[in-house]
């Protein structure tokens, strides 16, 4: 029995680092480090700021904002899109905390491709959802609503 559950970790084992192999070759080390261990996951009871998007791809994520004179002292993101999704929003919320408001208006896609080092061409669109739903949560906030 032992041996059969040795031969199929070894099994398991070797298919992990065929994906790991995979991942390294398309993805930044950034990249993986953020999607594999995403910070800043959850939803935020009656946050701040809020803004939701549907990307181009059929991702969707949300962003949540706790604004404490005028800066960024909480945010949160919830995606349930692919890797380079959860990446860019994992980044996305590590840029901005701290920020001012104004300041995180002005992280651009750009900002969130650089500081992951980029991504792949058919995954570029992840960055700019990213920076789309913080857009939106900002504006959110600035604008007065409140979630209740």
């Amino acid at each position: 029995m032992s041996n059969d559950n040795t031969d199929f970790e070894k099994a398991i084992r070797m298919i992990q680092e065929k994906i790991d192999a995979e991942e390294e070759k398309d993805f930044s080390k950034e990249v993986i480090r953020e999607y594999r261990n995403p910070q800043n996951v959850g939803r935020m009871k009656n946050p701040d700021g809020f803004g939701t998007i549907t990307g181009s791809c059929g991702d969707t994520m949300e962003i949540y904002l706790r604004i404490e004179n005028r800066r960024i002292k909480e945010i949160t993101f919830m995606t349930d899109g692919c890797g380079p999704s959860i990446a860019c929003g994992s980044m996305t919320t590590r840029l901005v905390k701290e920020k001012t408001v104004e300041e995180a208006l002005k992280i651009t896609n750009q900002d969130i491709l650089n500081a992951l080092n980029g991504l792949p061409e058919e995954n570029k669109h992840c960055s700019k959802m990213a920076a789309d739903t913080l857009h939106k949560a900002i504006r959110y906030y600035l604008d007065g609503a409140a979630i209740k």
